[in-house]
Formats: structure tokens, C-alpha cells, sequence
């Protein structure tokens, strides 16, 4: 034990240490998730295929010109998760795009299904930056 510094101290700098660690490949994974829910067509190149054998989130970038021109015809369910992937990509467009969705807050998520929920409680909690 260190003198300075109290154990509960270590050990909680520890166990952050430990998630931040893995915490990439748990946002990947998670980001995997929301892809295949949102669709394929919005990411990477466009193919399921691209989803399947992605190695990295960059195999997986939103395509925002895509999104844009398709954003009205979605449903508000459908806009919503799909901003809220693009806001952890780019949070300038993604804030854009949350905002076209009437986005006031975190709140506003209430609107979304367990399964899109948990995603973006993933997302959350293992971001590192894009």
C-alpha cells in the first residue's frame, strides 16, 4: 500500500485504469451493435458485408452524405438512434442532426427501445475519442 494515498483511492484509479484499457474494443463492439440496428447502409461503405468483416471503427464511419438526404424519410425512432451514432463520430454533425430530431437532452432518449438504449449506454461508457 502507498502511504500517500488511501486504498480506496488505488483501488478505484485501478479499476478505471482496467476499464479504460478494454475499453476501446467494448465501444467497437457496441458500435458494431448500433450499425447493424441502424443498418449498414449508413456506414462504411454501405454493405453488409463491410459490417461483417470490420476490423476497426474507421471500417464503419458514418456516411453523413447518406444520412443527410435520407434523414426526413425516417422515422423519428429511426432519427434519433441514427444522430445519436453520428453524434460519437462527429459531434458537430451529430448535434446538427439531433437537433433536426427535436433533441432537447439526454432525456429525449426515452424514446428509444431497450436494445437502442443499451447501445448508446455502451457508447457511453467505453468512448475514448473518435
Amino acid at each position: 500500500m502507498n502511504p500517500q494515498f488511501p486504498q480506496e483511492i488505488l483501488d478505484r484509479v485501478a479499476r478505471e485504469r482496467a476499464h479504460f484499457a478494454s475499453a476501446p474494443d467494448a465501444f467497437f463492439a457496441a458500435w458494431q451493435r448500433g450499425v447493424r440496428i441502424a443498418g449498414p447502409q449508413w456506414f462504411g461503405d454501405g454493405t453488409p458485408d463491410r459490417l461483417q468483416h470490420a476490423l476497426t471503427k474507421w471500417d464503419l464511419c458514418p456516411r453523413l452524405d447518406h444520412i443527410n438526404d435520407a434523414f426526413g424519410v425516417l422515422s423519428s425512432g429511426e432519427r434519433m438512434f441514427l444522430a445519436a451514432l453520428v453524434s460519437f463520430y462527429n459531434a458537430r454533425d451529430g448535434g446538427e442532426l439531433l437537433g433536426r430530431c427535436g433533441f432537447a437532452g439526454l432525456a429525449d432518449l426515452s424514446g428509444l427501445d431497450l436494445e437502442r438504449r443499451q447501445v448508446i449506454a455502451d457508447l457511453v461508457l467505453n468512448y475514448t475519442g473518435w
